[in-house]
C-alpha cells in the first residue's frame, strides 16, 4: 500500500508538470490571440453600426434646412444602404475580398458624411440648431470610437498574425490549429488624405 500512494503522487505531480509545461510553451497563444482579434473585430462592427444608426436622424435634420442639397443627402443615404448590405461575420477577417468590400463600403459612407458635414457650412441656422449640434457631436464621437476600435483591431490582428507566422507559433498552429488563417487588417482608403470637395 505505501508504494501506491507515492505512485499516485508522482502521477499527479507529472500531470501538473505536463499541464504547466504545455501552458508555458504557448500552445494556447493561437486561439487566445484569435479570440482577441475576433472580439476587436466585433467592436469595429459595433461602432460602424452606431454610426449607421445615427445617419437617418442626421439626414432628416439637415433635410429640414437644406432641401436643395438633395444630391448630397441622397449620396449619404445610398452609401449607408450599401454599407448596411455588406454581410460581415467572423469569416470576413480571413477573406481578403470580403474585407476589401466591407472597407470600401465604409470608406464611401465616410466620404459621403464628410461631404454632408462640409455642405452644412452653408447653413448658419442649421449649424446653430440644437438637434443638429447634438447629432454632429454624437457622430464625431462615433468617428473617434471607430478610429480607436480599428486601431485596437489592427493591433490584435498584428499579434495574432505574428504568432501564426513565427516559430514556435507557426508549428503549433500547423499541428493543433490547422484552420488558423492570417486575418486582414485595415488600410487607408484611396483619397482619404484629401478633404472632401464642396462646390458652392
Amino acid at each position: 500500500m505505501p508504494q501506491i500512494v507515492p505512485a499516485r503522487i508522482r502521477a499527479a505531480l507529472l500531470g501538473m508538470a505536463l499541464a504547466f509545461g504545455l501552458s508555458a510553451c504557448g500552445i494556447n497563444n493561437v486561439p487566445t490571440l484569435q479570440e482577441q482579434a475576433k472580439s476587436a473585430w466585433s467592436e469595429v462592427q459595433n461602432q460602424y453600426q452606431r454610426r449607421a444608426d445615427l445617419i437617418p436622424n442626421l439626414v432628416e435634420t439637415v433635410k429640414g434646412y437644406a432641401q436643395q442639397e438633395r444630391e448630397v443627402l441622397t449620396q449619404v443615404t445610398e452609401a449607408r444602404a450599401k454599407a448596411s448590405q455588406i454581410k460581415v461575420d467572423a469569416s470576413t477577417v480571413t477573406d481578403p475580398e470580403k474585407f476589401r468590400q466591407f472597407q470600401e463600403a465604409q470608406g464611401q459612407l465616410s466620404g459621403a458624411l464628410g461631404r454632408l458635414l462640409a455642405t452644412v457650412e452653408r447653413y448658419p441656422d442649421l449649424k446653430s440648431n440644437s438637434n443638429f449640434l447634438a447629432l454632429q457631436s454624437q457622430l464625431e464621437g462615433t468617428e473617434n470610437r471607430i478610429a480607436v476600435a480599428r486601431r485596437d483591431y489592427i493591433e490584435t490582428v498584428r499579434a495574432y498574425n505574428t504568432e501564426i507566422r513565427t516559430i514556435p507559433g507557426r508549428w503549433i498552429a500547423a499541428f493543433m490549429y490547422p484552420d488558423a488563417k492570417p486575418m486582414e487588417t485595415f488600410s487607408a482608403t484611396a483619397g482619404s488624405d484629401r478633404p472632401p470637395e464642396v462646390k458652392f
